[in-house]
């Protein structure tokens, strides 16, 4: 069963909703918190106990998002999975102000199809909906698809697939397309997206062709949680990947974690230790189809992607970094995706997402073990510190940029009067 949280002297914010049915944000801040869209209840601890799309969960566990002061959810892709588009669309026609991020491939659609898909989307949620361009890290994963690209072609396949859907949902007169991977004569489209000139565009990856893809084309570069020092590090390449591509500009930044947390840090520190026994006696019973190569003979199985092979080296080095970052979550999974934990009370997590505010991590994605219950928590107890404490830094350095800009108009000011 989940902790439930209840600390004294901790007031948790309820959701406010405005006279018109909507929900009111506490807060508008420059930082965004991005959770989960599943359609199911299950995850690496817990058995699923709905269809692998349920209406029921789906939307609950969606409102839930919106009610405490998320701002975006994630609709995830994968290869036996439901269609995360007609599941985004399901959310948009039933929620106000919750932002969807829909998960995409690009071998399983041709792009002209798919540009047509996003802008129908973006229609339908009246502008909020952000699209995550995924290469495929795993050979075997992209083959159940029939896509038998090397990684390095798939990566160049994103960039020409995303280059297109941009100029789709941009061009109102027809155009000619002949490149590596696409080629198409005299398309136009007859939809467009709400948001002008466009929806903005998500990416991950941390391979150096990842960087270049990446840093040429996304609005947001999504990077899985690791110690500060090697956070900074990847958002320096990506920075330098952006203005290698004659970018003025260079892609926000988004770090994904999964939080632990509990009312005392004995009880959060407790909580995770169980929650690694529990990971790992489901990855021993999961379903065959759900294993990976090699589960069940340790050493046999090696991730394919560098953002995993990274966790991996880090969990190996150390259990414990920084604030509160642990990796015996990662260990447990094989560095399956976002899976590096935040362990504490919810102000040290809180804290510990703030070090990477103060890196320059504008989008913080979090997502617990229990889908549901974890997701309200983290919304009443974290989001709201976060929030206050990014206002605060925000002011603060507003302050000190206004103290520093009348002081160069002082010194202005005396130099004119001594040379007068």
């Amino acid at each position: 069963m989940p902790v439930r949280l209840s600390l004294p002297g901790l007031a948790a914010p309820c959701p406010r909703t405005s006279q018109d049915g909507t929900t009111e944000r506490p807060f508008a801040m420059p930082v965004e918190f991005l959770g989960i869209a599943a359609t199911g209840d299950g995850s690496e601890t817990n058995v699923r106990t709905t269809p692998a799309f349920d209406r029921d969960y789906t939307l609950r566990l969606a409102r839930a998002h919106e009610e405490y002061g998320w701002d975006r959810v994630l609709f995830a892709y994968g290869s036996g999975s439901p269609d995360p588009a007609p599941g985004a669309a399901y959310l948009a026609a039933k929620l106000d102000t919750l932002q969807i991020l829909l998960a995409h491939r690009p071998n399983v659609s041709y792009p002209t199809f798919a540009a047509k898909t996003f802008a129908t989307l973006d229609r339908i949620s009246n502008g909020r909906l952000t699209v995550h361009f995924i290469t495929g890290g795993n050979d075997h994963e992209q083959q159940r698809e029939g896509d038998f690209l090397t990684k390095d072609q798939r990566y160049a396949r994103t960039r020409e697939y995303i280059e297109i859907v941009k100029k789709i949902w941009t061009s109102h007169e027809p155009f000619d397309h002949e490149g590596e991977y696409y080629r198409f004569n005299d398309f136009v489209a007859d939809v467009f997206p709400v948001q002008k000139p466009r929806p903005d565009v998500s990416f991950g990856g941390s391979s150096p062709a990842a960087y270049a893809a990446g840093g040429a084309e996304a609005d947001i570069y999504c990077l899985w949680g690791e110690p500060l020092a090697q956070t900074a590090e990847q958002i320096e390449k990506v920075r330098e990947a952006a203005l290698a591509a004659g970018r003025t500009d260079t892609p926000r930044i988004q770090v994904a974690f999964r939080p632990v947390i509990a009312p005392t840090e004995e009880l959060a520190w407790e909580k995770a230790h169980r929650t690694v026994d529990a990971i790992k006696a489901r990855k021993a019973d999961g379903p065959a189809r759900h294993r990976r190569p090699g589960n069940g003979r340790p050493g046999a199985w090696t991730p394919e992607n560098a953002g995993s092979q990274r966790l991996i080296e880090i969990a190996e080095a150390g259990e414990r970094y920084d604030r509160a970052l642990w990796t015996p979550t990662a260990a447990a999974t094989g560095g399956g995706g976002n899976s590096n934990a935040l362990v504490g009370t919810p102000e040290t997590v809180a804290q510990a997402l703030l070090d990477y505010y103060d890196l320059g991590v504008e989008i913080l994605s979090a997502r617990g073990y229990d889908l549901l219950d974890d997701a309200i928590d983290f919304g009443r107890y974290v989001i709201p510190i976060v929030r206050e404490e990014v206002a605060k830094r925000d002011a603060e350095r507003v302050a000190a940029q206004a103290a520093e800009e009348a002081e160069r108009e002082r010194d202005r000011q005396q130099l004119i009067a001594v040379q007068a």
